[in-house]
């Protein structure tokens, strides 16, 4: 779906260069994200996709470069201080204390509010979630596959995040949770909120984003309209590895 050109721009890569020890993953990586659109990363495995997540929220350090968050660097703040700027991240696999409760689970996402807030807040998360609002007293880990990734995200969404990076959100899921995940972030962009996604199901997830950023090699292959892109016949070549001849880098 295209969306109107803005220069409000949430997330900004400027010639980032980082990975593991002396093992370079991101190699002078420059792309940015518009505010209130879902972004879909793509490419083979190893192009660098959760690497961008992982050194967008701090877990990584740069080598090189910037990191800005609506204009602001970011650069070598903590978790702790990136979640209070309003980035939340939602890693691949499952992230919850299967032995806690999915209320319990919730408190801890809000840890950094204080009780009282948390409490406030946690009805107004269960909204987006009838399924998992009806077993607030069961242990996560007796959740579905689809109703442990939605408490992942709710857990994340009580801290009202502005940007939501999240990664592989479809793994282990039914093709109806998956759908179901995705009108979900549809959902939260249009009210707003950033969403910074790496998601192997790459046409389904093209018909639900804005806008497609491809990597290889830690570094911009194309940058598009996710529309555009779903109607590329290079996209299978993209996703499976492969460079593209004359694949310009397209900025919006």
């Amino acid at each position: 779906m295209s969306t109107p050109v803005t220069n409000n721009m949430a997330i900004e890569f400027d010639d980032v260069v980082a990975g593991y020890k002396d093992f370079m993953i991101l190699n002078n990586l420059s792309f940015k994200v518009r505010q209130g659109s879902i972004t879909l990363l793509l490419g083979p495995n190893g192009a660098g996709k959760s690497t961008v997540l992982k050194t967008l929220f701090g877990l990584l350090k740069l080598r090189q470069g910037r990191i800005l968050l609506k204009g602001e660097n970011i650069v070598g703040l903590s978790q702790k201080q990136l979640l209070a700027k309003g980035i939340g991240f939602v890693p691949q696999g499952r992230n919850l204390f299967g032995q806690l409760t999915v209320w319990q689970n919730l408190e801890l996402g809000g840890i950094t509010l204080g009780t009282q807030l948390t409490h406030e807040r946690i009805p107004e998360v269960l909204e987006f979630f009838p399924r998992v609002k009806e077993r607030l007293h069961s242990q996560a880990s007796a959740l579905s596959g689809g109703e442990q990734k939605q408490l992942e995200i709710g857990r994340a969404l009580l801290l009202r995040p502005s940007v939501i990076l999240i990664d592989e959100p479809s793994i282990g899921l039914s093709p109806m949770v998956v759908q179901d995940v995705f009108k979900l972030l549809r959902k939260l962009a249009d009210q707003g909120t950033t969403v910074l996604m790496v998601e192997q199901n790459v046409k389904s997830a093209l018909k639900m984003a804005d806008d497609a950023i491809a990597l290889e090699s830690g570094q911009l292959v194309l940058h598009k309209a996710a529309d555009e892109l779903l109607a590329d016949p290079n996209i299978e070549r993209l996703f499976l590895g492969g460079h593209v001849p004359g694949a310009p880098a397209m900025t919006r």
